[in-house]
């Protein structure tokens, strides 16, 4: 079950016209993988009559159930530690700070794969900033994919999922199991609400936001991409709000708007002239 140089090319070109994702020539086989698992899951013929189905078909829903297959998303609770590090020693102390007269705090979680980053999140309000507990809340969670977001709003993980990155503590207070998979708890769950977003489409009306996490996605946009989404960030970031991109990610020499805020290990960002 291969394709052939001339059905990859057609492949990276349909993810990157429709997602702005841009696979390099060594993802060949990881794509090839995922789109076997694809015809397994559905029973649907070879891949040959797949990819001459994405050709010749104007399905609109079969051509984005392809895509979500082939799309990377990984994630983990708490993935890379630091960063959550940086939101409950500096960020949001200083944000509640700010916004005890108004209690109220905006945060958008981008491309959320299955949720862990926003229940991470919400966990973290929770356990340690219990003051915003009767706030006007707005943690949004989006992501491009429909099968993820349903996943997400499920709050229903495996064992390995809860294995990475979830101290045993937090697993013990706000998930139960059931069966051979653990549950998180009401009160975290309904803390999250879930969209669908395409960033390289027109976003729909989200508001300003205190927070805004984009982790590892620009590292998958071409230059102009990136550029596009950084601008269209700015529109929707508060003054005095923060922006957190992955390890690999900057805004340096892409857009002159924002500045870098260190804190331990964690680089992430503000608009300048705050």
């Amino acid at each position: 079950m291969s394709l052939t140089p001339y059905d990859y090319k057609f492949i990276r070109r349909l993810l990157v016209n429709e997602t702005g994702v841009q696979l390099g020539d060594n993802k060949q086989v990881l794509v090839e993988s995922r789109l076997a698992a694809f015809l397994m899951r559905n029973k649907t013929g070879s891949m040959r009559q797949l990819i001459s189905s994405l050709r010749l078909s104007r399905d609109i829903d079969f051509q984005r159930k392809v895509i979500e297959a082939i799309l990377i998303n990984e994630t983990s609770f708490f993935r890379d530690a630091h960063p959550f590090n940086c939101l409950k020693e500096k960020v949001l102390p200083e944000l509640i700070e700010k916004r005890k007269d108004r209690k109220s705090l905006s945060i958008w979680s981008a491309a959320c794969s299955s949720g862990q980053e926003a229940f991470s999140i919400a966990m973290t309000l929770h356990e340690y900033f219990p003051q915003v507990d009767n706030w006007n809340l707005d943690l949004t969670a989006s992501d491009i994919s429909l099968d993820m977001l349903e996943r997400a709003q499920s709050g229903t993980f495996k064992q390995l999922e809860v294995n990475r990155g979830l101290p045993a503590r937090l697993l013990v207070r706000y998930f139960h199991q059931e069966g051979l998979r653990w549950k998180i708890d009401p009160k975290i769950k309904k803390m999250v609400q879930f969209r669908r977003i395409n960033l390289i489409e027109p976003w729909p009306y989200i508001g300003r936001q205190d927070i805004i996490l984009m982790r590892n996605v620009l590292i998958y946009f071409d230059m102009e991409t990136r550029k596009s989404v950084l601008a269209r960030v700015r529109q929707h970031l508060k003054p005095d709000g923060y922006l957190f991109l992955g390890a690999a990610e900057t805004t340096l020499n892409i857009d002159k708007a924002y500045e870098q805020v260190r804190h331990g290990r964690t680089i992430c960002y503000r608009l300048k002239n705050v």
